[in-house]
């Protein structure tokens, strides 16, 4: 059975030295919401090892074990001064890791857009629903979705199954523990065919005093019916205490196959500001409508927040100076892998706050949704990171993401800004560790520029 969960709208981010006004993502209603999203991470079957035919429907595995997600199964070892993974890898396996999970969709969602939702997979993943081939997504470290709708069984009693392989083969891949598998968190999402798009709700808060701020939303609705249809978007700001505060609405036509952005401005007076003090954190509640029907809704949490660097003073923050006292944190947990537990890094940011850290940069690749989260709640400014290399490899890491930059950069990059661009605690971006690419020629300088232009 699979259990339902409120919707969390995912995050998104800021600029690489371009900084934007942003804010986060969470979840409210005042309404039964028209978007089911139910925890995936319960039930799987897992084996370590490569198979054939494994991404089948009828394929048997009966004898494969029985776990549930997040799960990392290269922490498990054993380590081994021989395994390819070096050093960086703690010495531990890398391979081919299978997963498998059964589940039935009730007749009601036939009319529905059905997607799963994977917070990351280490590395190389394929994914298929009965047999059919989803995608693939190369860097482990990257959030992404696919639409399973056109390839479910509606029937009562007949079965569905998701197929996941895993494949950090390639080594050394890292100079640090990646870890293996499905080691984040899957999610079911269910939502009408006209629905807020993934990762479509964006929030800015371009001028922000004591007395009043202004929130600007951006929507973007898809109309994925075989019909023109007359959408209205309906937003409600909720303070820190959950109290609607102000409310803004648009409407537009969107013809069939289509999208379009909504955008709205509303003024909060005396605003509560986000701070590392007083972490005080908004919620966007936006209904789509199409007449008096609710179509679909997404809470998306955020921060009111204005920050600036300047190059004599360096960081203001709700125009007070503030000395940025940061640490670098890897995405794995240490003894448990990088299937961390919340309560790990709640234990770690309290450790940090108590020796006077207030900032993070997330060495060296996109962290986990729930990390940002915490760090908005904690009271923490992040530099969120999106590689360690670019084309040019590093030592001890012959198939690190240089063996991917050219074809997926601008991929990852994109859905890694879309996923993350609402967390007030985001405040620059960095798009490299001690990249080498300028070391024989002048193009790691085009290619920085082509990933500022992007974010």
């Amino acid at each position: 059975m699979i259990k339902l969960i409120n919707y969390r709208s995912m995050k998104c981010v800021m600029a690489i030295a371009v900084f934007l006004f942003l804010f986060t993502t969470a979840s409210f209603a005042q309404h039964e919401s028209a978007r089911i999203v139910t925890s995936f991470d319960d039930g799987w079957l897992f084996l370590k090892d490569d198979t054939k035919g494994a991404e089948q429907s009828d394929f048997n595995d009966a004898a494969w074990r029985k776990i549930n997600v997040p799960h990392d199964w290269s922490i498990e070892g054993p380590y081994n001064r021989d395994n390819k993974t070096g050093r960086g890898g703690g010495y531990l396996p890398a391979g081919v890791g299978w997963y498998r999970k059964y589940f039935e969709v009730p007749a009601s969602y036939k009319a529905k857009k059905v997607f799963i939702e994977f917070d990351g997979v280490m590395a190389n993943s394929d994914v298929w629903i009965n047999g059919f081939h989803l995608g693939k997504r190369p860097y482990g470290y990257i959030s992404f979705e696919y639409d399973l709708s056109g390839h479910l069984n509606f029937d009562k009693g007949k079965k569905n199954v998701i197929a996941v392989r895993a494949d950090n083969s390639l080594q050394p891949a890292s100079r640090y523990y990646t870890g293996a598998g499905i080691y984040r968190h899957v999610r079911l999402k269910v939502t009408n065919p006209v629905h807020i798009d993934h990762w479509g709700s964006f929030v800015t808060t371009p001028e922000v005093s004591a007395s009043n701020a202004k929130v600007n939303m951006q929507i973007a609705v898809i109309n994925e019916s075989n019909e023109k249809r007359s959408v209205t978007v309906e937003t409600t700001i909720m303070d820190p205490d959950s109290r609607a505060v102000k409310k803004g609405e648009s409407t537009q036509d969107i013809m069939p196959g289509k999208s379009a952005n909504f955008q709205q401005t509303i003024v909060i007076d005396n605003p509560k500001r986000w701070s590392l003090d007083e972490t005080n954190l908004y919620k966007a509640v936006s209904v789509v409508r199409s007449g008096k029907i609710v179509l679909d809704d997404k809470v998306s949490t955020f921060g009111i927040r204005s920050i600036k660097f300047d190059a004599a003073t360096g960081f203001w923050l709700n125009d007070k100076n503030i000395k940025l006292k940061g640490v670098c944190l890897h995405h794995d947990g240490g003894a448990v892998g990088s299937a961390v537990p919340l309560a790990v890094w709640e234990r770690r940011l309290k450790l940090l706050k108590g020796v006077g850290a207030n900032a993070i940069r997330t060495s060296h690749n996109p962290v986990a949704p729930e990390f940002l989260d915490l760090c908005d709640k904690m009271g923490f400014l992040i530099m969120d990171e999106t590689f360690d290399t670019w084309n040019v490899r590093k030592s001890s890491s012959d198939y690190g993401y240089n063996v991917n930059f050219t074809a997926w950069w601008d991929k990852d990059i994109r859905d890694m800004i879309m996923r993350d661009r609402n967390h007030p605690s985001i405040i620059i971006y960095s798009v490299g560790n001690e990249i080498h690419d300028n070391l024989n020629d002048s193009s790691g300088f085009r290619k920085y520029k082509m990933q500022q232009d992007l974010i």
